[in-house]
């Protein structure tokens, strides 16, 4: 399997974790579970899908360089793709969204903090929706090259 297919294919299944988690797990969660016992749940699977999101972006971001600086080396490319961009974007998103708002969330659930909890949540949901934005366009980005 050449390196960019199994890019496409681990964009693909990242994509896939994502609206997995967004649209069905933390839904059903809510829909099943005391408010509270759903919120640990969720905060669980979310902990867990911000360590393989670092995973996957700086797997792709090494693999991504690597067809960049082929690209520039045969004058057909930059060493900076767009791809790399889009991968630099879910990085933010997961770091920003895990490691700085996540943080804040339990602090104003606590009652500390300038912030309330539903404009935190608000944050880390937009946070969360855009780096899902990002990793799809990246997987149509990767697939789209395959096709070709």
């Amino acid at each position: 399997m050449t390196s960019a297919r199994f890019s496409a294919v681990l964009a693909g299944l990242w994509a896939g974790v994502l609206l997995c988690i967004g649209v069905m797990a933390a839904p059903a969660a809510f829909a099943t579970l005391a408010s509270a016992d759903a919120g640990r749940f969720v905060a669980r699977v979310l902990t867990q899908e911000a360590y393989a999101s670092l995973a996957l972006a700086l797997l792709l971001f090494a693999l991504e360089r690597g067809r960049s600086r082929q690209a520039a080396a045969s004058g057909s490319g930059s060493v900076f793709s767009a791809n790399m961009v889009l991968l630099l974007g879910t990085l933010f998103c997961t770091v920003a969204g895990h490691f700085a708002v996540q943080p804040m969330m339990a602090a104003a659930r606590a009652g500390q903090g300038p912030w309330s909890f539903g404009a935190l949540h608000a944050v880390s949901g937009g946070l969360f929706a855009l780096k899902g934005l990002l990793v799809l366009a990246l997987t149509w980005r990767l697939s789209a090259r395959q096709a070709a």
